[in-house]
């Protein structure tokens, strides 16, 4: 009996000391961090996956997880910590702003831009109401800033608020900011989902029309493209060829196919001339179609894959690094190849393919052709998968070094006592978007696969996330204690109160379809489980669209926000 005991307490000897250290174990302690943090990042991982009525708090779980370890003394040594922390943000904003760069500035265009406006909507709102409850209740602006990126489930914005602060206070952290953080998140998922639905009921909308409508909606449909058949009827057309159509139809398009009366379907160019009768397969933005039936002809039902029996449709990828940054006539493909390009999708975006459109390497370009004909285009443009999965190290560690170096210079901006800095979070986050959206033109190879650049954000997301809640997690239950429980109100009036009158606006001034309205109020708080609320209502894309839209701009927003209410409040 006494020799289990002995054993017994031996083992628990043992594990107290793996978890919490010893002297003269873990070879000076990095052993010991390098555990304590891959425990956190792994239960955290684990505990972020478990539902309650289908919300789960994802990679954030992480930092609770880390709070808990930290509460209870399970501590890590500090300097390794300090720094994986901010490697852990510089690695997390640097591969979301190479995944929004290529959309960033396209967002403003046409359609694009009401809905970014609304979203600055919500994102101004947000930070008044912040600033308001800040004078009204005397909690600091590092707890508030804390509480406001928590209700908005902003973590990006948690990184550049600790960034601004450390900055300011020579290194010092701020654990008042990850706990508002904690505190407000749970509520800003479950206060943007009630959001939704109060505006569902506020302008009592009926799903079924709104699903309809939603195919035709004139801000999102810009952002998408659909084939559409059309019979050639203008006496205004016949005999004119496609290039002087395109002259005076002031409208984006790209015929993919013709097929003269009696005739098998057959490839154009902009030479092909057009005659009564003909029949064309147009691929445009929905928002265009009706003005382009209108000009050219009627719309007709044509079932071009049964007609076109010497023709395929395929996507290629291009790999090869030499098309970077090329435009689309440089490649005279249809020339060359005898094949048309009828789109390009970009991140998950079909694009019309215009001759002035510039390439990127990892686009995929919908071809049609003779089968011998598009194999051919296949060696032009590589559509080799290997070739694309290999890692561009260099254009993500240069990037991340212009970053650092641009997040270190200050700045004076009249009014603000303290020089402004981009820090390690704002920094990186330009660079990237810079580099995301300009590196092919100057044949830079900025393309990372979806994968690759996951991982890179994941790492990073969870490094910092442990380091934040680690460090935090000494005084979270005191701070609780101590009154912190009323930030979940303050959180609350955060996240529901921009949302409900932004949604109102965006109904009311904007006549948005109920189905986009909701994906942009969910880009505008970068928040993932309610864009997954948003998409199930539907069987739409005009949720995602909405999302995808806006969310480069808002996630700018936030993060410049924060450091600012910390830089000039903190």
């Amino acid at each position: 009996m006494f020799a289990r005991r002995r054993e017994s307490g031996l083992i628990m000897e043992l594990f107290r000391n793996l978890l919490f250290g010893a002297p003269g174990l873990w070879g000076g302690g990095v052993a010991h961090s390098v555990l304590i943090l891959s425990l956190v990042i792994a239960l955290g991982v684990i505990f972020g996956k478990l539902k309650v009525s289908g919300i789960s708090l994802g990679v954030t779980g992480i930092l609770f997880v880390g709070i808990a370890f930290g509460y209870f003394g399970m501590n890590v040594d500090e300097h390794l910590l300090h720094f994986m922390k901010e490697f852990g943000l510089i690695l997390f904003v640097y591969s979301i702003g190479l995944q929004v760069g290529p959309g960033f500035f396209s967002s403003f265009r046409k359609g694009g831009v009401t809905l970014n406006k609304l979203a600055v909507i919500v994102v101004v709102l947000g930070v008044g109401v912040t600033i308001a409850l800040h004078y009204i209740t005397g909690v600091s602006m590092p707890t508030m800033v804390g509480v406001m990126s928590g209700a908005v489930t902003n973590t990006p914005g948690l990184g550049a608020a600790q960034q601004a602060f450390s900055d300011m206070h020579a290194g010092a952290d701020a654990p008042e900011i990850a706990t508002g953080y904690a505190v407000a998140y749970p509520l800003g998922v479950i206060g943007a989902i009630a959001s939704l639905l109060t505006l569902r009921y506020i302008f009592r909308i009926n799903t079924r029309k709104e699903e309809e409508a939603a195919g035709i909606d004139g801000d999102a449909a810009d952002l998408v493209k659909r084939p559409v058949s059309i019979e050639i009827s203008n006496q205004a057309i016949d005999g004119k060829n496609l290039s002087a159509i395109h002259e005076f139809i002031l409208r984006d398009f790209v015929v993919s196919r013709i097929c003269h009366p009696g005739g098998d379907p057959e490839l154009v160019d902009a030479s092909t001339i057009l005659h009564c009768g003909d029949r064309i397969l147009v691929v445009a933005a929905p928002k265009d179609i009706e003005a382009l039936v209108a000009l050219l002809g009627h719309e007709v039902e044509a079932n071009w894959h049964i007609m076109s029996k010497n023709m395929i449709s395929r996507r290629i990828l291009i790999t090869k690094p030499e098309l970077n940054g090329k435009q689309l006539s440089d490649l005279r493909i249809r020339n060359t190849c005898g094949v048309t390009i009828t789109r390009v999708n970009r991140a998950g975006i079909d694009l019309v393919a215009a001759g002035n459109l510039q390439l990127q390497l990892g686009d995929r370009v919908t071809v049609v052709g003779p089968e011998h004909s598009v194999a051919q285009a296949e060696k032009v443009f590589g559509n080799s998968l290997k070739r694309l999965n290999h890692p561009n190290l260099i254009p993500i560690f240069i990037g991340i070094a212009l970053g650092v170096l641009l997040g270190s210079i200050s700045f004076w901006i009249p009014g603000i006592p303290q020089p402004l800095k981009l820090g390690l979070a704002g920094g990186p986050l330009i660079v990237a978007i810079l580099i995301g959206r300009y590196g092919p033109q100057y044949k830079l190879v900025t393309y990372t696969t979806m994968s690759a650049n996951l991982m890179l954000r994941e790492v990073g997301i969870a490094l910092f996330l442990a380091g934040v809640g680690l460090g935090a997690g000494e005084d979270f239950v005191p701070t609780l204690v101590a009154g912190g429980y009323v930030w979940i109100a303050y959180g609350a009036i955060i996240t529901i109160l921009p949302l409900v009158v932004s949604g109102i606006i965006g109904r009311s001034c904007y006549k948005l379809n109920y189905f986009t309205l909701i994906g942009v109020l969910s880009g505008a708080t970068t928040n993932p489980p309610a864009l997954a609320y948003s998409s199930e209502q539907t069987s739409s894309d005009a949720p995602s669209v909405g999302y995808a839209t806006v969310y480069p701009l808002s996630m700018f927003l936030r993060v410049l926000a924060a450091q600012l209410l910390i830089l000039i409040f903190g």
